[in-house]
């Protein structure tokens, strides 16, 4: 296609081909774009009668084009688009209307080189005669040029001192500089680019080189062959050809030397480890014990204590000295849950099981915050360590940005692999932990691929002891992303893919652009991508361009789901760079801007920083996560320093200022409802090479692993995915019909459903319905499958099978019955319009097991007596850095189920119905969440009361209410469950319900209550006003405890109190060992003034209830 066309718009968007017939506003209008679903095809956008009408134009077999309009019109063919277009300026030609007014390109304005002087690029995809033309033209050229072409080299040759070089050596380079090269001028002009004289001229120079390498090669192939694996004869005869064939050239015959005695160095070093029993480190990294200075708090008296982790042993020492004995520990499988004060940021909570199988709380207070989350992240790693589990369910995730500034690295830099500076940082007590996963991406990165990867790996090796195994690189000029893995994931690492896009001087020069990687690990996606965006403080909406087209052009990730981009692609998907946006103040602003962050006062910069005000505006990097920043900006620094910021830099059109700005920067997006929690996100001070300071960001990461059923396949029931009553609200002027795709990988092959019926058309908006239900097959029913997969929605016209918005439903969301969803759709990183619709699944019986990130959670430990009615209003929508599950993703939202029988539309009963501590009364999104399994740390209860019960998410040891001083015992000491997932809760709960606090029983069951008097469901919708308004109020779907009790057909309300102090006798508890299907009491904040209930807790205990041992 040639450019010159007015009508052409290359490879714009679908909304902007729309925005610009809309301006134009005149009937027949219109313009030709490339295709977004089909790579050689083309979209003929018309405007009619305020609508626009998109026809496709498709190459057959013979290159021959054609348009695909109304039916009954002849097909008519064409060789060039210009021809076509000619055609259908005619009338009655099948479209809504004739083509008649070109809608011109709009001229971007030429961007400015930025440092970087490069030579005029040849012409791109240039037709037959015009190719002669040019090449004529630059036939012509060329002749004025040569003059100066060879006197610079006359000029240089005379400034060069060569007396040290041979005569036969002086005598070939003045001969090819002096005439031979214009040789190789006109070889090139006439279609051959091997420039053969320079060949001549670098055999003459290597002669002795080459002859060296024909000795040296051989010898080299012998060794090669004693080090190689008997089983490889067919590599040796291959090097050995390679040796005879002289003729190659001198570079690739010194790469081929090279390679060997790489693979020499490599095979020989992991024999002579083997034959010693040494496996690179890995059986040597252990972390060596650390012990932490605490204060026990214990009946209101603090005392002294010394906690000794040993992550090797599985063992917690509790000591009274340093010298004291080591006799009193706890084993890791005793250590059962750790709990994180949610207001006293030091205090931490230590769940374990004592040898009479209770469960039993230890509060301690750490020295400092970072000292807390030091052992938190030690435990975590001996829980990891010593799980037993063949497949991790979790892993640590390191992403590191470092622009170079083209200066090579400091000799340590061990500092940012062990997030050591300023901001969000690790403990010196974790330094010893390895990370999983290392990603590690640069910009104006001046070392070779190589010697880069070596220096990484060199620097791991010496933190970890580990020598870490390369994943993947990918190099884009001087832009680059290394991703390296433990030796231990190499074989779970699959379906690896990277890809570079370029956004330089008009998207040609990869002086600026993005590299990423993608791949698979187990069962979970990840996607990384390294950009270095448009610098220039006023450049902010070229940045903006450049993000679009990265998200448009980057090739990554599953080719199946081809209607999505990168954003929908993975399950975790990080985006790192030198972003370049900048601090958006005026520049005598700048030592204003200075001293604030002196004082550390970074949240009024913060606030006018480009990336957070775009992406603010929905402009970029929608529903994006990105970590509190607490460090300063990074960028702009005297090098060799960091005490001093250069914000101004002379040029030849004035002084340019450079204000303090965050450049580089870490972002993250991730499928609903699955783990992802952020641990650290700072910079360096002690790596001053360059103006930049490295940043550096680490995550805890829950993966799935590749599933094998273990239910009879013969008896296994078959499972079913239920999308129904789907309303899509487009933002559009296109006139088309639409139908639904379904995506997943639990699929065996994509879904198209039926067209919906397109009911409103309001100015800029569709509303189509899909009345249909569509019912999806998953390839394996098992719920610990299951529930953990996603299905990916594309919105797609019949019109140009182009995708209109892409969303994404996680299959938890109806793991206990019918739900509504209300999701944002997205297209090319724009935001497109909503979806709303119920979603409803059956799965197998099955049990799921606990997910090692529930170990780690959230509390608070205020007492009852601190805590009024209203003070809790607004726990429910807390976020805290360290926790975060992704409730949000693409603004998603859901809405309660209507169906009451026992397991609901879920397919499976109601013992077997929830995972982990799930309840069917939880509803709305609590940001609070940390987990998909469901467990929360909001602190308070559904009576807006501080906690009074501790829900073991291992061992679900719960009791009924006591009074007297029990009671406020309790309360100090409770311990806050978590909510299962976010879905918004039906506002029928009963807001007086009064919760249970533990009594002295056996491990592993939950307490089944008593059914409560229908009467209290009046007060219980006092409680409505806490909910979203548009959810609807539906009958409480049974607990698992309460479904052998009553009929499947309507489930007991809640009773407001219990007048018989009688204990009643209980149906046989559920072991929750063997699941994650763990007990759970959510509690809604209550609104400011609602008074606690007045008999609230007046219950008599329950007995101890007894149950099978544990195995």
């Amino acid at each position: 296609m040639s450019s010159h066309q007015p009508w052409y718009h290359g490879n714009i968007t679908r909304s902007m081909a729309e925005d610009l017939l809309s301006k134009e506003a005149k009937d027949g209008s219109f313009l030709l774009r490339d295709s977004e679903s089909i790579q050689g095809a083309y979209a003929l956008c018309v405007l009619y009668q305020n609508c626009v009408y998109t026809y496709r134009i498709l190459p057959n077999e013979e290159k021959k084009l054609s348009v695909q309009a109304s039916e009954g019109v002849p097909i008519r063919f064409f060789s060039v688009v210009s021809d076509l277009v000619e055609a259908y300026y005619k009338e009655n030609m099948g479209l809504v209307t004739h083509l008649q007014y070109p809608v011109q390109k709009e001229e971007e304005p030429e961007e400015e080189p930025e440092a970087v002087s490069v030579p005029p690029l040849p012409p791109r995809n240039v037709p037959g005669n015009e190719s002669r033309e040019s090449h004529g033209d630059s036939g012509r050229a060329i002749e004025p040029s040569r003059p100066s072409f060879l006197d610079s080299y006359h000029q240089r040759l005379q400034l060069i001192d060569m007396s040290h070089l041979s005569e036969e050596h002086q005598k070939a380079i003045q001969d090819y500089f002096c005439s031979a090269v214009t040789l190789d001028a006109d070889q090139v002009q006439n279609g051959n680019p091997t420039l053969p004289n320079l060949k001549k001229l670098v055999m003459t120079i290597c002669k002795s080189l080459n002859s060296e390498i024909s000795r040296t090669l051989p010898v080299l192939e012998t060794v090669q062959k004693l080090v190689d694996q008997p089983q490889s004869p067919g590599g040796g005869r291959l090097r050995g050809q390679l040796s005879v064939d002289s003729s190659q050239s001198v570079a690739f015959r010194l790469e081929q030397i090279t390679k060997l005695i790489y693979s020499i160095e490599d095979k020989t070093k992991n024999a002579v480890f083997e034959s010693v029993g040494y496996d690179g480190g890995q059986r040597k990294s252990l972390i060596p014990p650390v012990t932490f200075e605490v204060k026990l708090d214990s009946l209101g008296i603090s005392n002294k204590m010394l906690l000794k982790v040993d992550v090797e042993g599985g063992k917690v020492y509790f000591k009274k000295s340093k010298d004291g004995p080591e006799d009193k520990y706890f084993v890791h499988n005793k250590i059962l849950q750790l709990v994180k004060s949610q207001k006293m940021q030091t205090k931490l909570v230590i769940v374990v099981e004592t040898e009479k199988e209770k469960t039993q709380r230890k509060e301690f207070v750490f020295n400092d915050t970072k000292k807390r989350e030091g052992f938190c992240q030690l435990l975590q790693q001996m829980k990891n360590k010593h799980s037993g589990k063949p497949e991790p369910d979790m892993i640590s995730v390191f992403v590191g940005t470092w622009n170079m500034g083209n200066a090579n690295p400091p000799h340590n830099m061990s500092s940012w692999f062990q997030s050591k500076g300023q901001g969000k940082t690790r403990d010196d007590t974790a330094n010893h932990i390895p990370h999983d996963i290392y990603v590690i991406g640069t910009q104006e990165d001046p070392l070779g691929e190589k010697e880069w990867i070596d220096t990484v790996r060199s620097t791991l090796r010496g933190i970890t002891n580990i020598s870490f195994k390369q994943v993947a690189t990918q190099t884009l000029w001087n832009i680059r992303i290394v991703v390296l893995a433990k030796p231990e994931h190499e074989n779970r690492i699959s379906h690896v893919f990277s890809d570079s896009v370029k956004t330089g001087i008009a998207n040609a020069l990869g002086n600026k652009g993005a590299v990423g990687v993608s791949f698979m690990l187990n069962g979970t996606s990840f996607g990384f991508v390294n950009s270095h965006l448009t610098s220039g403080s006023e450049k902010k909406f070229r940045r903006n361009q450049n993000y679009i087209s990265i998200l448009r052009f980057l090739n990554l990730g599953d080719k199946k789901v081809n209607p999505f981009d990168i954003t929908h692609r993975f399950t975790h998907l990080f985006w790192l760079g030198d972003l370049n946006y900048r601090v958006d103040l005026p520049p005598g602003e700048a030592e204003n801007i200075v001293t604030k962050i002196k004082q550390q006062q970074y949240q009024e910069l913060l606030s006018r920083d480009q990336l957070n005000i775009e992406k603010g505006s929905g402009n970029i990097f929608l529903d994006y996560e990105e970590e509190e920043i607490t460090f300063p900006p990074t960028y702009r620094f005297e090098r060799e320093t960091r005490e001093r910021y250069a914000y101004t830099k002379a040029k030849a059109t004035g002084t340019k200022y450079n204000l303090p700005s965050w450049c580089d920067r870490v972002l993250r997006k991730s499928y609903p409802m699955v783990h992802v929690a952020c641990h650290s996100y700072g910079c360096t001070t002690d790596i001053m090479t360059s103006d930049h300071s490295p940043v550096f960001a680490t995550f805890d990461v829950g993966v799935t692993s590749q599933f094998v059923s273990k239910n009879d396949p013969t008896k296994d029931s078959q499972g079913a995915i239920k999308f129904m009553n789907c309303v899509a609200t487009l933002m559009t002027k296109s006139k088309t019909k639409f139908f639904i795709e379904y995506h997943s990988s639990c699929l065996e092959k994509f879904v198209k459903g039926p067209d919906g019926e397109n009911q409103d058309c309001r100015e800029g908006f569709i509303k189509v319905r899909f009345g249909t239900q569509v019912e999806l097959t998953p390839i394996i029913a098992d719920p610990e499958y299951l529930l953990d997969q996603h299905i990916l929605i594309s919105i797609k016209s019949t019109d140009s099978d182009e995708s209109y918005g892409e969303t994404c439903v996680a299959l938890r969301s109806a793991e206990i019955a019918y739900t509504e969803f209300d999701v944002i759709l997205t297209h090319h990183g724009e935001r497109t319009g909503t979806l709303t619709g119920g979603i409803q699944l059956r799965t197998s019986e099955g049990k799921q097991t606990e997910k090692l990130y529930d170990f780690i959670k959230v509390g608070d430990d205020s007492g009852a007596s601190k805590c009024k009615s209203g003070d809790n209003s607004n726990k429910s929508s807390m976020v805290l850095p360290t926790d975060i599950s992704n409730p949000s993703y693409m603004g998603v939202g859901f809405k309660g189920s209507s169906v009451s029988s026992r397991g609901g539309a879920s397919g499976h009963g109601a013992k077997d119905g929830g995972s982990g501590n799930m309840s069917p009364k939880k509803t709305g999104y609590d940001h609070s969440v940390c987990s998909p399994t469901g467990k929360t740390s909001s602190p308070v209860s559904e009576d807006g009361q501080p906690a009074e019960m501790f829900d073991n998410p291992l061992y679900g040891l719960m009791g009924k209410a006591r009074c007297g001083k029990d009671q406020e015992i309790s309360r100090k000491d409770h311990l806050s469950p978590s909510e299962i997932f976010a879905f918004p809760k039906p506002p029928d709960l009963d807001s007086d319900r009064v919760p249970p606090v533990p009594t002295p029983r056996n491990r592993s069951f939950t307490c089944s209550e008593k059914p409560q008097n229908p009467s209290s469901t009046s007060s219980s919708s006092s409680s409505s006003s806490l909910q979203p308004q548009s959810f609807t109020k539906k009958p409480v779907v049974p607990s698992r405890s309460e479904g052998g009790m009553i009929m499947s057909g309507k489930p007991p309300l809640p009773m407001k109190n219990r007048q018989d102090p009688q204990p009643q006798p209980q149906p046989k508890p559920r072991d929750y060992r063997d699941s994650s299907e763990l007990p759970c009491k959510i509690r809604l904040p209550t609104r400011p003034g609602q008074p606690l209930p007045k008999d609230g807790h007046h219950e008599t205990p329950q007995p101890p209830k007894t149950g099978r041992p544990l195995k």
